[in-house]
């Protein structure tokens, strides 16, 4: 990268809830997340993120219909994305008109960034958790509702973020969707780094269509102080696919702002208080479904042996 086009990366802003004198446990547990409702009050409230999603609980909700990705297709590679390690995760700043509306979201959410949080080479690091499953990694689009002017006006209201989740699990074959971000990781292992990321198609990260209308919602917060209570969060059922190596490049090489290696930046499941947690009628089917494959090969089982 030209030294005048790195000058020009490094002051640009990130669009980011951080703030100071936070961390996880695994990089210093006297500032971990239990301690984080003590400096920043908002992460005491009673509508936090992550949580347990218990599929048995989860309430049938018929509006939930697809999610209409606009953009996701965008191929225009001449403006690179921003890539960063900020000293908790590894973020990129997303330019161009990528949107999603529908799916009962109360208006269209332009896409402001995407960051993954994950554990070690041997233990899973996703923040939520399915049925007390931890999954390897999670990652996290952030969508800002257009109506408000700045992401610190959006994070003051109920409707002012819709986040996706997608949860990955760990397969023999590499992801070759995300190969350039995997390589992107060398050049940004120490917190401030940054460099460009060659822009791509944002679908290419996630499921193929047909696997999104599958999904679960509650209102939530933010999962980094200020942890404020802005955010619509949609989790998918389908998980994306990562192999060992991909996984463990993440923990091996970025470190935290103390220099420890990045490990285990997720916060823990937080309490539902009431909160209803809903499922779109495709991903009923979709648990359904699978009830009845079990169902079925054990009657099998049962008539033939």
């Amino acid at each position: 990268m030209h030294p005048f086009t790195f000058l020009l990366l490094s002051s640009l802003p990130f669009l980011t809830s951080e703030a100071a004198g936070w961390c996880y446990n695994s990089e210093d547990a006297a500032c971990g997340p239990s301690t984080w409702k003590v400096t920043h009050a908002k992460c005491g409230m009673k509508k936090q993120s992550p949580i347990n999603i218990v599929t048995k609980k989860a309430k049938l909700d018929k509006s939930l219909s697809p999610i209409k990705f606009e953009g996701y297709d965008d191929a225009d590679t001449n403006k690179n994305w921003i890539i960063r390690n900020n000293g908790h995760s590894v973020q990129v700043a997303l330019s161009g008109d990528i949107n999603i509306k529908g799916g009962d979201l109360p208006g269209t959410y332009k896409a402001i960034q995407f960051h993954y949080h994950w554990g070690t080479a041997s233990d899973p690091g996703s923040e939520h958790t399915i049925d007390g499953e931890q999954y390897p990694m999670e990652l996290h689009i952030v969508h800002q509702n257009e109506k408000y002017s700045s992401f610190s006006d959006a994070v003051s209201h109920p409707d002012g973020l819709a986040v996706l989740g997608f949860l990955f699990e760990e397969s023999s074959e590499k992801n070759s969707k995300i190969t350039n971000l995997i390589n992107a990781l060398k050049h940004i292992p120490d917190n401030g780094n940054i460099t460009e990321l060659e822009r791509f198609p944002l679908e290419r990260m996630i499921p193929d269509q047909e696997k999104l209308d599958k999904y679960y919602r509650y209102q939530g917060s933010l999962t980094t102080p200020d942890c404020n209570e802005a955010v619509i969060w949609t989790v998918f059922a389908e998980p994306i696919p990562i192999s060992k190596n991909q996984l463990n490049a993440f923990s091996e090489t970025l470190s935290f702002s103390n220099s420890k290696p990045m490990t285990l930046n997720f916060r823990p499941v937080q309490k539902l208080n009431g909160r209803t947690v809903y499922v779109s009628d495709s991903a009923v089917r979709l648990f359904n479904a699978a009830g009845l494959s079990v169902l079925i090969a054990v009657w099998t089982s049962i008539l033939f042996n």
